[in-house]
C-alpha cells in the first residue's frame, strides 16, 4: 500500500515539483537546517565511528562529506535521483523489512522521508 502511495505521489507530484522548482517557488531543502537534524535524530546513533551500522556497512555519518561518501558497498545518495539512492529507499521502506532503516526503531515520519526525497531530487547539495 505504501509503495503504491509513493509511486502515485512520484508520478503525480514530480512534474509539479519540477515545474515549481524551475519557477523558484519550490523551496530548496537545506542540508544543515533540514537533513542533518533528521540524520542526527534517526541515524547517528548507529553510524558514528565504531557504531553497529558503521561496523556493518562502513557508513559513517559525521559530516555531509562522509554521508556522500556512502558505504563500503558504494554511495547511498545519487544526487538528483531519489529512487536510485539507497538512503531514500532504506528509510522509505522500499526494501526488505530486515534492512529497512532505522533498523529496529520506529520508522522515520512521512514528512521526514519526503524532505529527504526532495533534498536528493534537488541535487543533494551541502547548503
Amino acid at each position: 500500500m505504501r509503495v503504491k502511495k509513493i509511486v502515485k505521489s512520484a508520478i503525480l507530484g514530480l512534474p509539479v515539483a519540477l515545474l515549481l522548482a524551475g519557477c523558484g517557488k519550490y523551496a530548496s531543502v537545506s542540508y544543515e537546517k533540514e537533513i542533518k537534524p533528521i540524520i542526527d535524530k534517526h541515524c547517528v546513533e548507529c553510524h558514528l565511528n565504531g557504531g553497529q551500522g558503521h561496523v556493518a556497512s562502513g557508513f559513517l555519518i559525521e559530516s555531509y562529506d562522509s554521508l556522500m561518501k556512502g558505504t563500503k558497498f558504494g554511495p547511498v545518495v545519487v544526487a538528483g535521483d531519489p529512487l536510485s539512492s539507497s538512503l531514500y529507499r532504506l528509510v522509505a521502506g522500499e526494501v526488505d523489512k530486515s534492512i529497512q532503516m532505522p533498523h529496529g526503531k520506529d520508522p522515520i515520519s512521512d514528512k521526514e522521508i519526503e524532505t529527504i526525497e526532495r533534498w536528493i531530487a534537488q541535487g543533494a547539495k551541502n547548503n
